[in-house]
């Protein structure tokens, strides 16, 4: 447990900081019936203090910790956040997966700096007013319609507020130190309210309803811009963005590959399953020379005479003549 920050880190970010995609495809925690178990501390000076998927119901017992600084307790059939208050030396809060349907109680904990109430049944995001110095919070797949209540967490670096039912980006201008923001598999329609977020390195809105690319020109910082699965029909609105090196708009409502000229430092390019029909579309990338990676499959150039059964025979090396420096073209390593 010692380096559970850098765990929750990676339990989030799996797929190319994806957050949102099929990892969030379970049910949400039931109501058990069957015996639950309570909590026993065995060494009240422990530093990092975990009990996953122990059947605990009930927050407590834990006043004994004098100086715990992580405390996980994932996984089980927690209803209440509570039994919290002595516990001032915590740095890190995991209650993933559970049955919380409130934020509450939190107040004293003045030094967390790590959050995670992800799976779990919130329905707004209250309370927090304390957590002055939180760097992590991570709300993801609960029922939250709205982003709110935020604005004094002036120290948080990563938001993950992927799998909700947040329809408008409002309320983050405040968090000017947020270099991570995952909003992936919600209900959101148009980019907005980031003007301020100069240091943000990663924006992850995968799966939403976004049409259009804005709202971006001050994000100068950006290295990875997540979009696919939306409904974007131009790439636009990338001129200020220059050390992109990831580049994701698959699944969306492309035909032409255009104004990405630019962006030198562009390592990966996912493309993949949208309208792209014209080989000459590809030259497009040919200014790219750090392009490593690209993916095109299930366009209409993928296939041999628009007969969606058949894969044209020549595909990946058509690709590859046009970029003959790519090192992988979709899931398969170039030769």
């Amino acid at each position: 447990m010692d380096d559970q920050g850098s765990e929750v880190e990676k339990n989030h970010q799996h797929d190319g900081f994806v957050s949102s995609g099929d990892e969030l495809e379970h049910d949400q925690p039931q109501d058990d019936q069957g015996e639950t178990a309570e909590l026993v501390i065995v060494d009240p000076d422990a530093t990092d203090v975990d009990f996953n998927h122990g059947r605990i119901a009930k927050i407590e017992n834990l006043e004994q910790l004098t100086c715990v600084e992580t405390l996980c307790l994932r996984q089980n059939l927690i209803t209440k956040i509570e039994g919290l208050s002595t516990l001032t030396t915590l740095v890190e809060l995991d209650l993933y997966d559970n049955q919380l349907t409130k934020i509450e109680n939190l107040d004293a904990l003045v030094n967390l700096r790590i959050l995670d109430l992800s799976f779990n049944r919130l329905t707004k995001i209250e309370n927090l007013a304390s957590l002055v110095n939180l760097q992590k919070l991570f709300l993801i797949h609960n029922k939250l319609t709205k982003i709110e209540n935020i604005d004094h967490l002036v120290n948080l670096e990563m938001l993950e507020l992927g799998s909700n039912r947040i329809r408008v980006m409002e309320n983050i201008s405040a968090l000017v130190n947020l270099t991570s923001l995952f909003i992936g598999k919600n209900k959101i329609s148009k980019l907005q309210g980031m003007e301020t977020l100069v240091n943000l390195r990663t924006l992850s809105m995968q799966t939403n309803r976004i049409t259009k690319i804005e709202g971006l020109e001050t994000l100068v910082n950006l290295e990875d811009i997540y979009l696919s699965d939306n409904g974007v029909e131009v790439i636009e609105g990338l001129e200020h963005n220059t050390k992109l090196t990831t580049l994701d708009l698959a699944k969306n409502r492309l035909s032409t590959i255009q104004n990405v000229g630019h962006l030198t430092e562009l390592q990966e390019f996912w493309f993949n399953d949208n309208k792209v029909s014209g080989w000459k579309e590809i030259e497009a990338l040919v200014p790219l020379k750090k392009l490593e990676t690209v993916y095109m499959e299930r366009n209409p150039l993928y296939y041999e005479g628009g007969n969606t059964f058949k894969v044209d025979p020549a595909y990946r090396r058509k690709i590859k003549l046009t970029l003959p420096w790519v090192k992988q073209i979709d899931a398969t390593l170039a030769h």
